[in-house]
């Protein structure tokens, strides 16, 4: 569903797609959750933007989505992520502690 593999991951389009506050709550709440949905609960954004934003992560190489009937559902690619960059993604969810 359009992630690259993880050596074609591009550190500057990481951080780009990191760069969005929506994005990065998506990605705080997967950290947090283990997977979500397409809209979950408390993130405030219509359903067109929130597609948007999911691709931007999926195609970054921060996400996999999987389908379970009707509905999408999104991981983090942490193991991944953590492989290609080390202590990346660690640094970006600590930041939202401080």
């Amino acid at each position: 569903m359009g992630q690259p593999d993880h050596a074609d991951v591009d550190l500057a389009v990481v951080l780009h797609a990191l760069g969005d506050p929506v994005r990065l709550t998506l990605v705080r709440r997967m950290a947090e959750d283990g997977e979500s949905a397409c809209s979950p609960d408390g993130v405030d954004a219509p359903r067109s933007t929130l597609s948007n934003h999911w691709r931007i992560l999926r195609e970054a190489g921060i996400t996999q989505t999987r389908r379970a009937g009707k509905a999408r559902l999104m991981t983090l690619r942490r193991a991944e992520l953590d492989a290609r960059f080390p202590g990346l993604l660690a640094a970006v969810l600590a930041e939202d502690r401080r």
